[in-house]
């Protein structure tokens, strides 16, 4: 029998609002906690200092336990001629918005598995869990927020990552299905993606390890997360469901997409960041994501890439190559403050198990 998951968490419902880094909030975190779900921060795209803060923002706003995500990508690996051979691609495309392409890149997130500050940090405010995405961190790492008393989650896109994330000790796994918004979590990309739907993925998961597991993609509403609970999953782990939420720091056209209705799709590419990851179409997936571009810089140097054009673009007045990270359900997203969701889903739930 698997340990129980609420309790683990110390949560009332099963429900935990993904990190989304660049869209969760201290507010939202703080808000769906307040609730009785877990909420969830991302300190991935900032450095120690920038982690310290932001768990000291949630803390200002609940009491309640909430989740800290770290990155565990393998660190970049700079290529001078590759970045190069990208930003000359790309240079019509600033051409187009009056702009000239950065001279280089840069990496612009550095990975927990080499980032002894923002260790010390989680060592030192204990947020009550912290999860891992892209990978896993090395033994000691592990080991010491374990020893600090922090309960630990990570991502896997199959089952044998889901093996590996149990033989880590870590206490339970978020099975990522290839229907979730935002980067998907994959270990090792070079091998590809598994694009393993989430509900497949939850009974796969769920057979073959003893930890809990906590299903994540496409879930929007209390029958998704009941459909997840029968399947073997102690939990489902929300994003797009929450990104409407005023509480999310979700941009006017970001949420405009969402609730534009027909035609818009969302799709996977890699050419945003240089890993994996689904959002709503625009032309970063449709021109710069054809096929025949060149290969891609390192993630996250190619990040900067894509962040510099879209902030060139932006200023000239152009959407076209903002990054607007959503799952394949984003349609049934619901523009309710966070608490409200939370409780609602919660009745959901009650009413689709009852």
């Amino acid at each position: 029998m698997k340990p129980d998951l609420l309790s683990l968490l110390r949560i009332d419902l099963p429900i935990v609002q993904a990190p989304m880094a660049g869209v969760s909030t201290a507010a939202l975190a703080a808000a769906v906690s307040q609730a009785g779900a877990l909420g969830s921060i991302s300190v991935g795209a900032g450095n120690a200092e920038q982690g310290r803060a932001a768990i000291a923002d949630v803390r200002r706003l609940t009491d309640r336990p909430f989740n800290v995500n770290v990155f565990c990508h393998r660190p970049a690996q700079a290529d001078a001629a590759r970045e190069a051979a990208w930003l000359d691609y790309l240079s019509p495309h600033f051409a187009a918005s009056g702009a000239q392409p950065p001279a280089s890149l840069r990496e612009i997130y550095k990975s927990f598995l080499d980032d002894d500050p923002m260790l010390d940090v989680l060592l030192e405010t204990r947020p009550a869990v912290v999860s891992f995405h892209f990978g896993l961190p090395d033994a000691r790492r592990i080991q010491a927020l374990k020893d600090a008393g922090i309960v630990l989650l990570a991502s896997a896109t199959s089952v044998d990552e889901a093996r590996q994330v149990e033989a880590a000790g870590i206490d339970a796994v978020v099975a990522q299905g290839y229907e979730a918004g935002g980067h998907r979590g994959v270990f090792d990309p070079e091998r590809g993606d598994p694009a393993i739907g989430t509900f497949a993925l939850t009974q796969g998961v769920a057979h073959a390890v003893r930890i809990p597991v906590i299903a994540a993609g496409g879930i929007m509403d209390g029958n998704g997360i009941a459909a997840a609970l029968r399947l073997g999953a102690s939990a489902a782990q929300m994003g797009t469901a929450f990104i409407l939420c005023p509480e999310s720091s979700a941009t006017p056209h970001h949420r405009a997409l969402m609730q534009a209705g027909e035609g818009v799709i969302t799709a996977v590419t890699d050419v945003v960041s240089g890993r994996p990851a689904r959002g709503l179409v625009n032309r970063l997936f449709s021109e710069i994501g054809a096929p025949g571009h060149p290969p891609l810089p390192d993630y996250p140097i190619a990040y900067d890439a894509v962040k510099a054009l879209n902030a060139a673009a932006t200023k000239a007045g152009n959407n076209d190559f903002t990054v607007n990270w959503a799952g394949q359900g984003f349609a049934l997203a619901r523009a309710l403050p966070a608490g409200e969701l939370v409780r609602l889903l919660g009745g959901e739930l009650a009413q689709a198990s009852a």
